[in-house]
């Protein structure tokens, strides 16, 4: 059922074409997809492995580690082919694909946290009992309630689903729209940008291409997002940054640098140590 988790109302329209799979997005300027985007592009099938299978090398679509294929890898006394060893690296730095997903943002996966929690508890293979004690709730029937309800979320995403590919074969040449981070703080109409409003928008703020001066920071939220996602795209996803090298990088594209680092945080582009000793870009 882990694939119900993609199936968020602000997100299906994302996740259309003849193979099921999502548009892929190129980022303006030469920038490769990041791994946002690798998941929001990827088949429900890779979805569920939690990694897509490249011409030379395995990548995981949660968090962007590549395995190369073609090499034995050794660890803790065992050689790994390169996809058993992908798949050890979902297991040791994820716990599961499920876990990973079922920790994404309510928005993303249309759960409120206690229907989250009980699916955990489903996919862990606790008994309806079982769970009735952990959760200290009073009947077994309400269990049941929830599995029921569960499996109707899992039915009405299928059709609304097989609803929204009919409707873009319907409408092949409809502008795409720009896939939300995975980690996005707030889910809205901000989001509501397609390919071609961002490219515009790119243009106008960055005329002399992204990663070089900003022309000014934007003042509607849906703008905003534009930039920052932009800017992200000058920072490696595998570094941590002290607050001064941070802001030595961001300083060339803004003057006010302060102000740009607290949006990355705030729209959960970035995360940081509580204190401000270390950022990174969230995955």
């Amino acid at each position: 059922m882990c694939f119900l988790l993609i199936f968020s109302n602000q997100f299906v329209i994302l996740i259309i074409n003849k193979q099921t799979k999502l548009q892929i997005v190129c980022f303006a300027g030469g920038y490769p997809m990041d791994v946002n985007e690798l998941f929001w592009q990827a088949s429900i099938h890779d979805i569920k492995k939690g990694y897509n299978d490249e011409a030379t090398r395995f990548t995981c679509l949660l968090c962007g580690e590549k395995i190369e294929k073609g090499i034995i890898y050794p660890h803790e006394g065992v050689l790994y082919e390169a996809e058993k060893f992908m798949q050890h690296h979902i297991t040791a730095a994820h716990q599961s694909v499920f876990h990973y997903l079922n920790g994404l943002n309510k928005k993303m996966t249309g759960l409120t946290d206690h229907q989250s929690h009980i699916l955990r508890l489903f996919y862990e293979g606790k008994t309806d009992q079982e769970i009735k004690e952990e959760l200290e709730i009073g009947s077994a029937t309400t269990i049941r309630h929830h599995r029921f309800t569960l499996k109707e979320k899992e039915r009405q995403a299928k059709t609304f689903l097989a609803m929204m590919e009919l409707l873009k074969e319907q409408n092949e040449k409809e502008d795409s729209f720009v896939p939300i981070h995975k980690t996005a703080t707030m889910v809205d109409d901000r989001y509501n940008i397609t390919i071609s409003e961002e490219q515009q928008l790119l243009e106008k703020y960055f005329p002399n291409g992204i990663g070089k001066e900003l022309v000014r920071f934007p003042k509607r939220e849906k703008h905003k997002i534009v930039i920052l996602r932009a800017i992200t795209k000058i920072f490696d996803e595998t570094t941590q940054y002290s607050e001064k090298e941070l802001n030595e990088m961001i300083q060339p594209i803004y003057e006010d640098y302060v102000q740009i680092r607290r949006y990355l945080i705030e729209y959960g582009f970035m995360d940081r140590k509580e204190d401000g000793s270390a950022y990174w870009i969230k995955k």
